[in-house]
């Protein structure tokens, strides 16, 4: 291990920020919203809560755990715990592999969003008709320029903190990045809740309908959990390997997931009362963000296009921070073996780089988007792996490990801080959760994405 890694996070704050900001990303302000009122707002929002407090949470903390412990990057992690098996490297292969993939994802999303924001600023979304929208998404994601150019811009940013090193890049942004979109947001609902007819998105999103909820909601909110929380995909080992041996684990997981909920909340109290005062339809989907919202904003008069920027750029943070972490995983990784940072960040970049510009050009109506296999583009075949596959395969595995592989009292070793905390909850709740519970529930997450 390099002197580097062994230094980590300098303050609790900077774990809290780091962390948050991992999981904090397009999931909570993006797909939450929508997904919680097509499930029965209220009802959802029930199972979501428990959910990511117990199964969410569980996890999570049991990667902090992994990373702690190895004091490494997932393909060393795992084998350094289980006695040197070098059959559990494949562990944290698969997280890598998830990492990466989902990376190139995220990345064409995050510039579609930068581009917006830019849209904004200047106007453009502004001179647009409530009805053009979808068209006009549609022409710019089939561009072979704005959406290559915003993705390699975004990218290029999230290079520029990985290469300033966990604590002047990655703790530093986050300190600055997370009160930032905190406030943004805060700004955003008291904006929304004050129109005329919000109460209307407010009912929408916290009146519990129990009839739309059924047994696709109560998976759709452990899913959405687990991929809130960033779980399965080696992030939180990295960031578990820089939090200082004296934390807190229990506090620290809980304070990250408090506000990776809150910051869902927000969203939705943001989104859908404005969305209702405005009259448009709350039920559209993935769409709502990049063909609703935006005439929600035009119908708000002169300040709409300074609320657009906004959310945009709210979006734009939320997803720097989450693609700062998994960034980092992949460059802890090279690091750990004895690579450069710099040199490591820009190679991965350079690759994640190619892979994302190939798979944004053959998204629907892309200039390759002919290009296919099974049916399916290349941008389609990376969104259903990293969307139902991968995630909760790399979960399931790693509560396997970790439940089952991974020696007890090196466990309850870490959670006491070497025995000077006291850890009553270990045996009745976490370590039950861990070995039978999670790995159940992520069976069936699995299960019902092969079959969905």
């Amino acid at each position: 291990m390099t002197a580097e890694k062994h230094s980590g996070f300098s303050s609790s704050f900077g774990v809290i920020m780091a962390a948050a900001g991992s999981a904090v990303g397009l999931g909570n302000i993006w797909r939450f919203p929508y997904i919680c009122g097509k499930y029965g707002g209220g009802a959802f929002l029930l199972v979501y809560v428990f959910f990511v407090f117990s199964i969410g949470m569980v996890l999570m903390m049991s990667e902090f755990i992994i990373g702690r412990r190895s004091r490494h990057s997932p393909l060393k992690a795992y084998p350094a715990l289980s006695d040197g098996h070098r059959r559990w490297m494949t562990v944290g292969m698969a997280g890598v592999l998830t990492c990466f993939l989902i990376l190139s994802v995220y990345l064409i999303i995050s510039g579609w969003t930068l581009s917006y924001f830019v849209d904004s600023i200047t106007g453009k979304l502004s001179s647009l008709d409530d009805g053009s929208f979808a068209s006009y998404f549609d022409t710019f994601a089939a561009s072979p320029s704005r959406p290559t150019l915003a993705l390699l811009v975004f990218l290029l940013l999230t290079m520029l903190v990985v290469i300033g090193g966990v604590k002047k890049g990655i703790e530093q942004v986050s300190k600055i990045l997370m009160p930032i979109l905190v406030l943004e947001i805060l700004i955003l609902c008291v904006r929304s809740l004050t129109l005329n007819g919000a109460s209307a998105g407010l009912h929408y999103l916290f009146h519990p309908d129990f009839s739309l909820l059924g047994w696709e909601g109560v998976l759709a909110a452990l899913g959405q959990a687990l991929f809130s929380l960033s779980v399965g995909m080696g992030a939180m080992v990295v960031y578990g390997s820089y939090i200082p041996h004296d934390e807190n684990l229990l506090k620290t997981s809980l304070w990250i997931t408090a506000c990776d909920f809150l910051i869902a909340v927000l969203a939705g109290i943001a989104i859908f009362p404005a969305v209702f005062a405005c009259g448009h339809d709350p039920a559209c989907g993935p769409g709502l963000v990049y063909q609703v919202l935006p005439a929600v904003f035009n119908s708000m008069g002169g300040l709409g296009s300074v609320f657009s920027a906004m959310f945009f750029l709210l979006l734009t943070l939320a997803a720097l921070t989450s693609a700062i972490s998994l960034l980092e995983t992949l460059t802890a990784t090279a690091v750990d073996y004895g690579y450069t940072r710099t040199r490591s960040t820009i190679i991965i970049t350079i690759v994640e780089a190619i892979l994302a510009v190939t798979a944004c050009l053959t998204f629907n109506g892309g200039i390759w988007s002919s290009a296919q296999l099974g049916g399916r583009t290349l941008y389609n075949w990376l969104d259903l792996l990293t969307g139902a596959y991968l995630p909760p395969i790399c979960a399931l595995l790693t509560a396997i490990f970790f439940g089952w592989v991974m020696k007890k009292e090196d466990i309850r070793d870490e959670l006491s801080n070497h025995g000077t905390l006291r850890i009553r909850y270990f045996n009745v709740f976490y370590y039950f959760l861990v070995r039978f519970v999670a790995p159940t529930a992520l069976l069936f997450v699995l299960i019902s994405g092969i079959i969905g």
